[in-house]
């Protein structure tokens, strides 16, 4: 292992050349593949570089579509991106067996965002909370320049609130800070507003002095948004007569596979083993509309999964249930993500994206996520509670595979032929494949 100092002046051909040296000397034959993942615009490669830090190449991702998805009666086309097809198939499916019931509805409950001060406080409770008191309507003041424009636009800051953290960490505060961000995120105006009051609350500890306690006894530990957003919520379900299920239930009467599916649905809400790979499924599809978009899909997983746990054990985010033979499924998500700023505005794929959705506002693109995330549980769950999982999901990795044991053309047409009414699996491909050319 060599240490190097500068890596990141280098060029890209001279990083690869330097990992190539000093690691694998095959790296080295693969500078042609790597460039051929270059843009050809040079601008918009250069942009796309400075996204990250000591960038080789680009790192390709199918991006798909599901048509026909009808939200609160208007009909989307979504992009999604993502490397497992089945998933782009499951929501497509469903989106299309839902169409003709109704399609999606789906509401934004809420859209506040948090943010918070973190710091030590070592003095009199009581003496803080009255400094806090008498600065709180100042510190707003001040602080209103920062958000003039936010405001103009209908957000802003909506509150302001100490919180005593004492029992759980010595001496430990929060101010928390609660905003609404409109079509951005948001992250880059809270932090700003948070380091602000962060430099406020120092300029004004003369106050503490007159209060008979020392500077010594504050100290601001950090000022950073939070992405735990359990107040910026959107709700998305379907429903319909359970004899409308007929024609997506496998085989099963239209009662059987709707008793099923609940069931399934409650397993998850009690079961963690079971609930972490249902909302897997669901990110899935949340997951890949969030990336299309240029937003955070990390932070909106960590949120999500924080929801999901909210009372102590962690449970499924959807529901299900069957009244007076009504079926209906839901789902409700923490979803902090924008369309303006950031990849959104900067990532040409994501400037499409959103044109492809006709320029959807945030809220419109939280209903947008969680509806496919919804499409997406519920073509997995149709599959689980009929046909099982695997013969969908591996017909669909059928291709993947077939690459992956290099199937020419011809191969591939015939493999399609072949397991068009089998399940697929990895050994009977390659069973398939080692007979198919012995035989030739």
């Amino acid at each position: 292992m060599e240490i190097i100092s500068g890596f990141s002046k280098l060029s890209k051909i001279e990083k690869i050349h330097w990992l190539a040296s000093h690691f694998d000397k095959t790296i080295s034959s693969e500078i042609e593949q790597m460039k051929r993942f270059w843009l050809q615009n040079v601008e918009e490669q250069k942009k796309i570089d400075e996204f990250s830090e000591n960038t080789l190449t680009n790192f390709i991702m199918p991006f798909g579509v599901a048509p026909n998805v009808m939200i609160n009666n208007k009909i989307y086309s979504v992009p999604m991106v993502i490397e497992e097809s089945s998933v782009v198939a499951a929501a497509s499916l469903a989106a299309k067996f839902w169409l003709t019931r109704g399609g999606f509805k789906s509401k934004v409950l809420s859209t506040t965002k948090v943010g918070h001060v973190h710091f030590i406080w070592k003095g009199s409770k009581e003496k803080f909370i009255s400094f806090f008191e008498s600065n709180k309507k100042i510190w707003l003041d001040l602080l209103s320049p920062l958000s003039a424009q936010m405001t103009a636009r209908g957000g802003g800051i909506n509150s302001l609130e100490l919180i005593d953290k004492t029992s759980e960490l010595e001496f430990y505060y929060q101010i928390e800070l609660k905003a609404k961000t409109c079509d951005a995120m948001g992250a880059n105006f809270i932090n700003t507003l948070l380091e602000e009051l962060a430099r406020l609350m120092k300029s004004d500890l003369h106050q503490l002095n007159f209060l008979g306690q020392s500077e010594s006894d504050f100290d601001i530990i950090m000022c950073i948004l939070s992405n735990y957003t359990p107040e910026c919520l959107v709700e998305a379900k379907v429903d319909c007569p359970v004899s409308d299920l007929g024609q997506f239930s496998g085989g099963l009467s239209p009662e059987k596979f709707a008793e099923k599916f609940v069931t399934a649905v409650n397993i998850s809400r009690i079961d963690r083993s079971r609930a972490v790979t249902h909302n897997k499924g669901i990110m899935n599809g949340v997951d890949s509309v969030v990336i299309a978009t240029g937003n955070d899909f990390r932070a909106v997983e960590a949120c999500v999964h924080a929801y999901a746990s909210r009372d102590g054990s962690y449970r499924s985010l959807s529901q299900a249930k069957i009244e007076n033979g009504h079926f209906e499924f839901s789902l409700t998500l923490p979803l902090a993500i924008g369309t303006i700023g950031g990849l959104t505005t900067l990532h040409p794929l994501s400037r499409l994206s959103l044109k492809i959705l006709v320029q959807p506002s945030a809220e419109d693109l939280m209903k947008i996520s969680s509806c496919i995330g919804l499409a997406q549980n519920f073509g997995a769950l149709k599959s689980l509670v009929t046909t099982g999982i695997q013969k969908g999901h591996m017909k669909l990795h059928l291709l993947n595979i077939l690459s992956q044991f290099e199937a020419n053309d011809v191969e591939k047409e015939s493999a399609k032929q072949f397991f068009a009414d089998k399940v697929v699996s990895y050994q009977g491909v390659r069973d398939f494949l080692l007979a198919s050319r012995t035989s030739h």
